[in-house]
């Protein structure tokens, strides 16, 4: 099961034989499995911005090979006027989304590879051999993030996640999912309650798609009924994934995370992040960082059908701010980090 999700149904897939990157449209989903097939930077700059490819890992991956892309497809002569497209793309895609900072990273990253080489031909192969190499990355990190934070997780635990922060959101294999699927693999029964997500219902779509076609016992529950769950006493443990990891273990995460944690803290369940190290920014304190506002009609409607009065304001923020204060632990691919963070965070990227 473990090898026929991690290759067969994977997020993010290069066609070199095409030049094309591959992503599964996950708009579509969970009704139907649709590939895309984008031969551009600009096609993967939509891909991003539509959302029809999301997820912290997935989304910086995605950007890389967008910027392979505008690499290959140059006809640029000189180094010069390449280097001129270049950036031009780079400025494109980097403005997709504001929040989660892999999109950043795998960029900058790119972007040397670019700066780099000495002429143009070197530079379209040392960009698309990046980020070839960070894709196989992807899958590894996670690998080595699920097992450490398999070890948190006792045989029968029922989780609570919220967004998605599996497969879908990264090449392969997942995060915070990552973390189930490690456990289950190593034989322990897991169960999981996935949160809708509204608005755009990433639980009910993608969480319960991705674990119902793993054989991993799942369940949906609204939003808004953590808290009796939690009360009931139907929920052992939390995890999430995030969007950004700040030095002082601040949490960057989908818009309904935060409220998770001060629940799970009310009714002493522990809360945990799974973020590999990519998504730490070490860089913004937490108010720079800004909280990306998202379409009107997704909070209007569902289903392209209207469940709101028009003419009425929407608030859509896609994200929030969770405090160290409400988080156990956060699992990364090099271990398990614990308050305070300033200092863990600190030892594991030897600051």
């Amino acid at each position: 099961m473990h090898m026929e999700y991690r290759y067969g149904l994977m997020t993010v897939q290069w066609d070199d034989k095409d030049k094309s990157l591959v992503l599964i449209d996950q708009r579509r989903l969970p009704n139907r499995l649709e590939y895309i097939r984008c031969k551009s930077h600009e096609q993967v700059a939509d891909c991003i911005k539509s959302m029809a490819v999301r997820g912290a890992p997935a989304i910086g991956v995605a950007a890389a090979f967008g910027l392979a892309l505008a690499a290959i497809n140059s006809k640029a002569k000189d180094k010069e006027s390449f280097m001129h497209e270049i950036d031009a793309a780079f400025k494109l895609l980097r403005a997709t989304r504001p929040t989660a900072i892999n999109l950043f990273w795998a960029l900058e990253r790119i972007m040397s590879k670019a700066r780099g080489a000495d002429s143009i031909d070197k530079a379209r192969e040392a960009m698309l051999s990046e980020a070839v190499a960070m894709l196989k990355e992807d899958l590894d990190v996670n690998r080595r993030l699920g097992d450490h934070g398999s070890l948190l997780l006792n045989d029968g635990d029922r989780v609570l996640t919220h967004c998605n922060a599996g497969a879908l959101a990264t090449v392969g294999y997942g995060t915070a999912l990552g973390v189930i699927r490690a456990a289950k693999e190593k034989g322990k029964r897991i169960s999981v309650i996935a949160t809708e997500t509204r608005p755009v219902m990433q639980g009910a779509r993608l969480t319960a798609f991705e674990l119902k076609h793993d054989g991993i016992d799942v369940s949906i529950a609204p939003d808004t009924s953590v808290a009796l769950l939690m009360a009931r006493g139907m929920i052992d443990k939390v995890i999430v994934g995030a969007d950004r990891v700040l030095r002082d273990g601040h949490v960057f995460n989908k818009i309904g995370t935060y409220q998770v944690a001060i629940l799970a803290k009310e009714h002493n369940i522990p809360f945990y992040v799974a973020a590999p190290l990519s998504s730490f920014d070490l860089k913004s304190k937490v108010e720079d960082v800004i909280i990306e506002e998202r379409a009107y009609d997704e909070v209007v409607k569902i289903a392209r059908r209207r469940i709101a009065p028009k003419g009425i304001r929407v608030f859509n923020p896609a994200f929030d701010v969770t405090p160290p204060t409400l988080i156990t632990a956060i699992i990364t691919e090099k271990g398990v980090l614990e308050p305070p963070y300033e200092q863990s965070i600190a030892s594991v990227f030897n600051l």
